[in-house]
């Protein structure tokens, strides 16, 4: 098994990817697709300040599927709202379509609060990756004890999933302990990688290779200034409903299907993970969380029977909130003020989805089980012909 961190995954991919496939260092916005909102410095989910996010990516074996042995194309992905300081941060989540697992969230409702990472990985590592965190709080006391209790320590992660068995192992069981530790350790407030990464490492978006995607938004100075942030694990969609920028690519690029099949229902999930700086309380995040629901319509998703479309947004706003004794003050937007949060979170799913295909290579998995990267060229011509096309910032 090699165990592939993000800093020589580029060069790994690199070595094996065809011709076809994406350039690590291209993202949407260098291709010339058009975006409404003014992005962040890194247009990421780490402009939110204090955010950090980490990836382990599994990638071994070739050819027939081996149950324990592989192909293997999995991973891990770990977004720490505070980074390494534990402070539970004001959270809310949302289910379109409950076709899927994101664990814990029964507490974040109760208790309005994450306080803890959020975890991305595949469907049948949700128990290994659920412990591990477990695990990496207790070693690094990554808690606050019940007052009197110094002793008591109890969590309740929350871990996401999407599935990446058409090109993984996943019943092979290859996500461990140490990977998730690793995704953990390995967490920084800098660029985040995108594409077949980490959790993303085996996903497929409307029968292209997806992934990990991030950007961001900042408002407007007469809106307060604030940050919003959204990184996806998109594994859903398929080609006749594709949309991007307004543009029909699934009619234009209707080949390259994965395993050259036709596609029939939509099976996949996406998992959304919003992140803003403005102080929002719970019920509010709810709602933010809720216009994930938007951006994912853009782009051509309809919420299928078989897709686990699973969002949750959260707060750096309100440091302390979340201590275990004594009266707290808060404070909170009107909600008359939501309207420009809502539509950051909007524009920068839709972007944090198509940075996920623009990123993400050709990828082989089980039995020769192939997925094509979306491409670059053909997906500018289809902007063009459009007249969608607009000049990149790399012209």
């Amino acid at each position: 098994m090699r165990l592939v961190l993000t800093a020589c995954l580029a060069a790994l991919l690199s070595a094996a990817a065809p011709a076809d496939s994406a350039d690590l260092s291209v993202r949407a916005r260098d291709l010339g697709i058009p975006f409404d909102g003014t992005p962040g410095p890194l247009n990421a989910i780490t402009d939110v300040a204090g955010v950090a996010v980490g990836h382990t990516t599994l990638i071994s074996g070739n050819g027939k599927l081996e149950l324990g042995k592989g192909p293997v194309r999995t991973g891990v992905t770990a977004i720490l709202p505070r980074g390494r300081t534990y402070a539970p941060v004001f959270a809310g989540w949302h289910s379109l379509n409950g076709n899927g697992e994101m664990t814990g969230t029964t507490w974040v409702t109760e208790s309005g609060f994450l306080e803890g990472p959020v975890m991305l990985t595949n469907t049948h590592s949700v128990d290994v990756v659920h412990d591990a965190v477990i695990g990496w709080q207790l070693k690094h006391r990554f808690y606050e004890p019940l007052p009197g209790r110094p002793d008591v320590f109890w969590s309740l992660p929350v871990v996401a999933e999407t599935y990446d068995g058409n090109l993984n192992d996943i019943n092979g069981f290859h996500v461990t302990r140490e990977h998730a530790f690793a995704a953990l350790d390995s967490a920084s407030t800098g660029p985040v990688a995108e594409g077949s990464v980490g959790g993303g490492t085996g996903m497929i978006t409307h029968g292209f290779k997806g992934g990990i995607g991030t950007a961001s938004r900042r408002l407007d100075a007469k809106d307060g200034g604030h940050m919003v942030g959204a990184l996806v694990q998109s594994n859903y969609g398929v080609r006749k409903t594709m949309r991007i920028a307004g543009v029909p690519v699934g009619d234009e690029i209707p080949d390259l299907l994965p395993g050259s099949a036709p596609q029939g229902e939509e099976l996949g999930s996406i998992i959304v993970v919003i992140a803003t700086d403005a102080p929002l309380m719970p019920h509010q995040l709810r709602r933010v969380a809720q216009r994930a629901t938007l951006g994912l319509g853009r782009m051509g998703s309809y919420a299928a029977n078989g897709s686990g479309d699973i969002f949750i947004a959260f707060s750096t706003a309100n440091p302390g909130a979340g201590a275990r004794e004594g009266a707290r003050t808060v404070q909170m937007l009107p909600n008359d003020a939501l309207g420009p949060v809502f539509l950051a979170a909007v524009e920068a799913t839709e972007e944090a989805i198509v940075n996920a295909l623009v990123a993400a290579q050709t990828m082989s998995g089980i039995n020769g089980y192939t997925v094509h990267a979306l491409p670059h060229h053909r997906l500018k011509a289809a902007m063009e012909k459009h007249g969608r096309l607009v000049k990149a910032a790399r012209d």
